[in-house]
């Protein structure tokens, strides 16, 4: 009797202390409310010890010539939406062909670590248009008021920051870098545990604005190709001005 006692205690003492997970998706479609360039939800509520669970399940649409679209999931702050945080955490540059809509879909979870403050992100890539400045931003444990400040402040950002940042941020940390890159799903510009450039970034003048790809580039220049090439697709195709 003294056995089971013990092994139902142990057992609830695991269940309280497993950990809450919370999905956010990045991207969405061109055809859903809001369009393709946001977070849903775009602000979370999470206490420590919590996962922020980034799911980019996020794919350009139904129209046959978008081929692709890149997504990342950046740290910034209340006052630089569209700014990289010095010491801020960074998911990388995750590419998603239309094929790897399908599951499974590359995920990143990001680990709360202190839960006293708003932590505020955004997505870095800067084409067609700046995905920032058109409301792709986000925020865990925010309250109205500092969202709208927030969203106000970010809405027009044409210079997102887009230095590479950390698995480790500020208040939040990860433990890899998303995956599994699966069905034509690829990384760049991948994370190490701390920042290597450090700094805020500023206006996106830093050194590192366009991410090379990392080892596991097809070769067939796919980074290179959404920059030089998609901004024309989605403009056509979403009838967007590029300024």
């Amino acid at each position: 009797m003294y056995k089971l006692a013990s092994i139902s205690a142990l057992a609830f003492a695991g269940l309280a202390s497993a950990q809450n997970v919370i999905d956010v998706q990045v991207g969405s479609t061109q055809d859903a409310q809001g369009g393709i360039f946001q977070f849903i939800p775009n602000n979370v509520k999470a206490s420590k010890n919590d996962v922020v669970r980034f799911r980019f399940t996020g794919a350009p649409g139904n129209h046959r010539d978008i081929v692709s679209v890149v997504f990342s999931v950046t740290q910034s702050s209340l006052a630089k939406p569209c700014d990289n945080l010095e010491n801020g955490f960074d998911s990388g540059w995750v590419l998603i062909p239309t094929a790897a809509a399908a599951n499974p879909a590359p995920e990143w979870n990001l680990t709360i670590i202190d839960d006293s403050k708003p932590l505020w992100f955004y997505c870095k890539a800067p084409l067609p248009v700046p995905h920032c400045g058109i409301g792709m931003i986000g925020a865990i444990n925010a309250d109205d008021t500092a969202m709208a400040s927030f969203q106000q402040t970010a809405n027009g950002n044409k210079n997102p920051g887009q230095a590479v940042g950390a698995l480790v941020g500020q208040g939040a940390s990860a433990s890899a870098p998303p995956g599994p890159l699966t069905n034509g799903a690829q990384a760049f510009g991948v994370p190490s545990a701390t920042a290597a450039s450090g700094g805020d970034s500023g206006s996106g003048s830093d050194s590192g604005s366009t991410p090379s790809p990392t080892a596991g580039d097809d070769g067939n220049g796919a980074l290179t190709l959404y920059i030089s090439g998609l901004a024309a697709l989605f403009a056509a195709v979403m009838g967007i001005t590029l300024a």
